[in-house]
C-alpha cells in the first residue's frame, strides 16, 4: 500500500470550488484546468471532463466550454500515476532548453524559437507539449496560454500569453488580419517567379487512422498565402511565404499545390528530393516561423520579432550554395 502512495503524486487533495472571474472569463474550460493543474496530462484533463467529474454550475460540460464570470466550478480531487507522471521528467533536458530559446519577454507576453518536433500541446497521443514544459518550468506562473499554433514539425516564432487581456487583444489582430507572420520554406525545384499569391481553399479530412489531411478543395475554407523568392539553388528555392489567412498546414499544402513541395514534409512531400537533401545533412521539416509583426497588446507599440534558423538549417543552405549548379 505505502508503494503504492509512493507511485502516485497528489496534484488536487481535495474537491476545489473556483468562481470565474471577468479576466479568466472566455477561455475554454480545458485550458482553464491545465493552467489550475499543473502537471496533469491533457489526457487525463479530458478524462475528468467526460466523466461528469469537473462541474460548472452544478452541470456537465464539453471539453470546448467557454467560461463565462460567474460560473462556479467543481475541481474534483486528481492524482497522477507514475506513468502519468513521466512525459515531463522523461525530457527534462528538452524542457530546459525552452528556457535558452525565449526571445522575448515582458509582463504580458513571452515569445520563444520553438525547435522543430516539439509540439506546442500535449494531445493525440503525446502528453508533453511546450505549453505544458512552459508551466512546469514556471510553476508561480498564474496563466500562460498559446496565442496560436506551430505545427510540431514547424520550427520558429510561438507567441504565449502571460495575461489573459494579452491572448484576447491578439486574438483579436489575429482575427483583423493585422499580423504579419513570415515563414522560410525550402522547396523543389525553381518556384515560378510571377507565382507571388496562391488563393487556394482547404479542406481539412480526418482519415480512419486519425492523421489530419488538408486538401485544396473547392468546398473547403477561403485560403490565401504570399510568397516571395529568398535565394534559388541548383534543384530547390527558399521562398518566404506568408500566410494572410491562417488554415491547418496552409502552406504546406499551398506549396504542393503550387508544384513545389516543402523538403521533409511527411505529409505532402516528394520523397526523392527528400533524399537528396539528406544527403546534405537535412532530417527535418524545412518551414521555419522567421519573423512576426503585431502590435503589444499594452502599449500598442508595433514589435518586430526575428527568429534564427537552426545552425543544422544554415549549414543545409550553405552545401546548396556551394552546390547550386548541380
Amino acid at each position: 500500500m505505502s508503494t503504492q502512495l509512493q507511485q502516485t503524486q497528489i496534484i488536487n487533495q481535495r474537491v476545489k470550488i473556483q468562481t470565474v472571474n471577468e479576466d479568466e472569463a472566455g477561455q475554454r474550460i480545458d485550458n482553464y484546468l491545465l493552467a489550475q493543474l499543473k502537471g496533469v496530462p491533457k489526457s487525463l484533463i479530458y478524462r475528468i471532463i467526460r466523466k461528469g467529474e469537473v462541474r460548472i454550475n452544478k452541470g456537465r460540460v464539453k471539453p470546448e466550454y467557454k467560461l463565462q464570470s460567474g460560473d462556479v466550478i467543481r475541481i474534483p480531487p486528481v492524482r497522477l500515476s507514475e506513468k502519468e507522471q513521466a512525459p515531463i521528467s522523461n525530457k527534462l533536458t528538452k524542457v530546459a532548453q525552452l528556457e535558452q530559446q525565449v526571445i522575448f519577454e515582458d509582463e504580458y507576453l513571452l515569445v520563444l524559437n520553438k525547435p522543430s518536433g516539439i509540439a506546442v500541446h500535449g494531445g493525440s497521443g503525446l502528453d508533453f507539449g511546450v505549453i505544458e514544459a512552459l508551466r512546469a518550468l514556471r510553476p508561480t506562473a498564474k496563466f500562460l496560454e498559446l496565442i496560436h499554433r506551430l505545427d510540431r514539425d514547424t520550427s520558429g516564432i510561438l507567441l504565449v500569453a502571460k495575461k489573459r487581456s494579452a491572448l484576447r487583444n491578439l486574438h483579436e489582430q489575429l482575427r483583423a488580419k493585422t499580423v504579419q507572420k513570415d515563414y522560410l520554406a525550402l522547396v523543389r525545384g525553381q518556384w515560378q517567379s510571377h507565382c507571388k499569391i496562391i488563393q487556394a481553399p482547404l479542406n481539412k479530412n480526418e482519415l480512419s487512422s486519425g492523421e489530419r489531411i488538408v486538401r485544396v478543395s473547392e468546398q473547403g475554407k477561403p485560403s490565401e498565402t504570399r510568397f516571395n523568392i529568398e535565394e534559388r539553388y541548383g534543384q530547390a528555392t527558399l521562398v518566404k511565404a506568408s500566410p494572410i489567412t491562417g488554415r491547418t498546414h496552409q502552406i504546406r499544402v499551398h506549396c504542393q499545390y503550387a508544384g513545389h513541395p516543402i523538403a521533409f514534409d511527411n505529409k505532402y512531400g516528394d520523397k526523392k528530393f527528400d533524399e537528396k537533401l539528406a544527403l546534405l545533412g537535412l532530417d527535418r521539416l524545412f518551414l521555419h516561423a522567421a519573423a512576426i509583426r503585431f502590435e503589444h497588446p499594452k502599449s500598442g507599440e508595433t514589435l518586430r520579432l526575428n527568429a534564427p534558423l537552426d545552425k543544422k538549417m544554415k549549414a543545409v543552405l550553405t552545401r546548396l550554395r556551394e552546390n547550386k549548379h548541380d
